[in-house]
Formats: C-alpha cells, sequence, structure tokens
C-alpha cells in the first residue's frame, strides 16, 4: 500500500521536476538541499533563490521575441520590472543586471533608484515608467531623475490633473503616457478601475492638454487588467479596446509610438498549475499587429511590467513544526515556529495559495493536518491548497524534526507584512538568507538579515 508522503506526492503531481528533487526522503529546491541552508541557519528562514530571477527575464525575452519574429512585428520590446512587488537591494541589482526597465510607484521608489544609479547598478538610459497617483512629492522627484540625466522617464498620467503639477521650468521637454481607466471584470465590485483615466475622456485629454503643448509629448499608452493576463473572453475584449485606442490617438498624435501592457503574468501557485505562456504571448503580439494592420496603424513598440512574475518563484519561506494539537476527534495542528499572518500575509489577507512541500520525512506516512501559526489570532493559519480543500504532511514522530516549505511567495509578502517592523504580537521577522551561484555553478549563502530582536522592535514602539 502506498501511503507514505512521497507516494502522494508522487501520485498526483509531476514530482520530480526541474525545480523539485528528493534525495534520501528530503527536499532539494533547485539542486539546492534545504536541510542543510536549516542546519545552518534555523527556521523561520526567509530565502531568495537570484537565478530564478533571470531565468524568468530571458525567457520571457525569448518568447516576446520568437512571437514578433513569428508575425513580422516591426516595434520592439521592452521587459520593465515593477518595484512594488519586491525592493531589496538584491532582488534589484539583479534585475538590473539582466538589462531590464524600471516601473515605479511612488515617491520613494525615485529615491531608491537615485541610489542605484550612484552606486553604478542603473544606467540614465533606462526607461523609467512613474505610474501611481503623483502626489508633489513623486512629481519633484521625478523631476529631479529627469536633470540628473535620465533620458527615457515616462510619467503615466493617472488624471487630468497630475499633468498640472510638473514645473516646466525644471524640465524643458516632458514626455508622458497615459494610463486607461479599464473596465473591471463583471464579477468585480466595480464596473471601472479606479486608476487611470476612462476610455472617452483620453482623446479630448489628450487635444486640450498635450496636443499644442511644445513642451510635453504623449509616447505611451498604459493598459492593465487587474485579473491579470488570462486567455478568457474579458482580457481579449479589453486588449482589444486598448489597442483600438491607440490606433485612433496615432492618427492625432505621431509622438505616440508605444503601448504598455502592464503585468499581471500567472505564477506556480501549486503544484498542478499549467499555464501556456508561449500561446499567450504570441496570441498577444498577433492581435496587436492584426488590429493595428487593420487601422493602417504602425504596430507600437510593446511594455510589460511583470513584477510577481520576475520575483515570485524566487522566494521562499522555511518553517519547524514545533507541536501538534489534537484539537478534536477529526482535527490536528501542526503550529509552525512562526506566523502566516506576518510571514506570508497574502494566505489570510486575499486567500492565496503557495507551492507548500514537506522538506524532510518523504518516505515517512502522511496525514491530514491543519498548519496554525504562533499568534493569538484565528485567521493565523493554513489549511487547504489550491488543489485540495485540505493539507497532508508526513505524520509526526517522537524525536524527529519536521520541517515545511512555502515556494513562489518572493513577491510582496515582505512589504504587506511590515518587514522589519512591528509584527502582530510582536512575533519576530525571520532570518532572510540569499542564495546565488558562483560562475563554476556551485550555489553559496550569504546572510541579508538576523532574526529581528526584541529591541529593534521596543525602539520602534518608543521604549
Amino acid at each position: 500500500m502506498k501511503n507514505k508522503y512521497i507516494d502522494l506526492i508522487q501520485q498526483a503531481f509531476e514530482v520530480p521536476n526541474e525545480e523539485f528533487t528528493m534525495e534520501d526522503g528530503e527536499l532539494q529546491w533547485f539542486g539546492i538541499p534545504l536541510m542543510e541552508v536549516i542546519k545552518q541557519y534555523g527556521t523561520p528562514l526567509r530565502i531568495c533563490y537570484l537565478p530564478k530571477i533571470g531565468a524568468n527575464i530571458q525567457k520571457t525575452r525569448r518568447m516576446f521575441n520568437v512571437a514578433m519574429a513569428k508575425v513580422d512585428y516591426n516595434g520592439s520590446y521592452n521587459y520593465c520590472y515593477c518595484t512594488k512587488s519586491s525592493h531589496f537591494s538584491f532582488v534589484m541589482e539583479e534585475v538590473l543586471k539582466n538589462k531590464v526597465n524600471i516601473e515605479t510607484s511612488s515617491a520613494f521608489d525615485i529615491n531608491m533608484l537615485e541610489a542605484l544609479h550612484e552606486s553604478g547598478h542603473l544606467n540614465t538610459d533606462t526607461y523609467v515608467l512613474c505610474n501611481g497617483f503623483k502626489r508633489p512629492q513623486y512629481v519633484e522627484n521625478i523631476q529631479n531623475l529627469i536633470k540628473r540625466g535620465f533620458t527615457k522617464v515616462i510619467p503615466i498620467l493617472d488624471n487630468k490633473f497630475e499633468l498640472d503639477l510638473f514645473d516646466m521650468n525644471e524640465v524643458k521637454e516632458l514626455n508622458v503616457g497615459i494610463r486607461i481607466a479599464s473596465e473591471e471584470e463583471p464579477k468585480f465590485e466595480f464596473y471601472t478601475s479606479r486608476l487611470g483615466i476612462r476610455y472617452n475622456d483620453i482623446i479630448p485629454y489628450y487635444q486640450n492638454k498635450i496636443q499644442h503643448n511644445p513642451n510635453v509629448r504623449l509616447k505611451m499608452l498604459h493598459f492593465f487588467v487587474n485579473t491579470g493576463i488570462r486567455d478568457t473572453a474579458y482580457y481579449w475584449n479589453e486588449l482589444s479596446k486598448a489597442v483600438n485606442l491607440y490606433c485612433d490617438l496615432k492618427e492625432i498624435c505621431p509622438e505616440l509610438d508605444s503601448l504598455n501592457i502592464g503585468g499581471g503574468m500567472p505564477i506556480q501557485a501549486h503544484l498542478d498549475f499549467e499555464f501556456d505562456y508561449e500561446y499567450m504571448v504570441e496570441e498577444i503580439v498577433a492581435q496587436v499587429k492584426t488590429i493595428c494592420q487593420n487601422n493602417n496603424v504602425p504596430e507600437p513598440n510593446i511594455f510589460t511590467e511583470f513584477g510577481s512574475y520576475t520575483v515570485g518563484e524566487s522566494g521562499a519561506m522555511l518553517y519547524s513544526i514545533v507541536n501538534q494539537k489534537q484539537q478534536n476527534d477529526r482535527e490536528k495542528w501542526n503550529m509552525i515556529d512562526s506566523s502566516f499572518m506576518t510571514t506570508l500575509p497574502d494566505t489570510w489577507g486575499i486567500n492565496q495559495r503557495f507551492v507548500l512541500l514537506a522538506i524532510n520525512n518523504w518516505n515517512s506516512e502522511y496525514e491530514r493536518v491543519n498548519l496554525g501559526g504562533l499568534t493569538c489570532d484565528s485567521e493565523d493559519f493554513y489549511n487547504a491548497e489550491a488543489h485540495s480543500n485540505a493539507v497532508f504532511m508526513p505524520k509526526i514522530k517522537e524525536g524527529e524534526d519536521q520541517y515545511v516549505g512555502f515556494f513562489h511567495m518572493g513577491a510582496y509578502q515582505e512589504s504587506l507584512g511590515g518587514y522589519g517592523g512591528i509584527q502582530h504580537c510582536l512575533i519576530p521577522g525571520p532570518k532572510l538568507v540569499v542564495i546565488d551561484r558562483d560562475e563554476d555553478g556551485e550555489w553559496f549563502t550569504k546572510l541579508f538579515a538576523k532574526e529581528q530582536s526584541y529591541k529593534s522592535m521596543l525602539k520602534i514602539l518608543g521604549y
């Protein structure tokens, strides 16, 4: 009878695979024996595997270049990284090694870019697309970046009042984009996104505020839907509307040459995840070209702003099971040595699922459990996978340690969880370790941050 944890996983999923392999009942991630990492650093432990970032960037570039070659597409492809997914220096430096462009969201993003420029990681010929609602400090920082010599800064206008905030005595020439307020998915709470300018207002706005302004040029139209890039009638309809609007604008705005389709490329959130990336990219490129041809308009340069897709699959969170509680005849709770609410806030905030696997004891029998965090909060738990309404783990044996890992959680968790600040119930933030490979392909680790101390928390609180 196949009742071991390894049997359960291999019956349901294609494991081992390129990412997850086993040796002597222990999990390896990209060839890295995680038990060795745990023995060195302990748990709870947050990990970033840097090579995965570059791999996803290069994979996407290849897909768009192939798709453009297939239909003889005349525009260029430009990969942008959405900084709000992860602002860490080691992430930004790895991203910039791959010669990508940058998309920002707020004023302090620009200060971060200035630091990267001063350290030699960011060149002045990098595209910097400035999204988000523009407050005066954000506008001032954008102007300062242009004065530093950055030649490809494009503020994306989120509303009809933002252009008036720019001081043309400070910036003599300004290239701008306009964000479309796309229609939300029918089941969403609102009809129209709060972000951007309404479809019907964009052309009149251009004619009134930009067309006859000698200091401002409209270079980009920005389109994004909240549900991301999906093979649905809703997505293709919104993309078609955006490209047709681009064609209408292009007829009266010859400077317009770029279409930004935003982010939203999905990442693997469970082991049986399937998504045809090549098909989606080829279909997007083909539809943009077809619509432009039908309108006798040159194809635009295509920009994307992939954030989660860039860094999400590079992240992992490792925990120890510190105890098991039998709460009734059916419910067992495996208690982790940290909190889901502080280290993986998406799991309780928006019910996000991540790839969950045991780190060791794969040759043990399995059982159905709930996973509980340390906070005294009823929402601090994880008890279901995207493919199942249960969590299965190796049976706890007396005298044996059990470790679990959540994978592909490298985007947003630190910023949403308040990394380095006050944590719920004062549960300390975990160690953060960066894993990279040297020129010979050998992996090595670097401790980026120790576990949060009580002194740092008390200092924040005024003690």
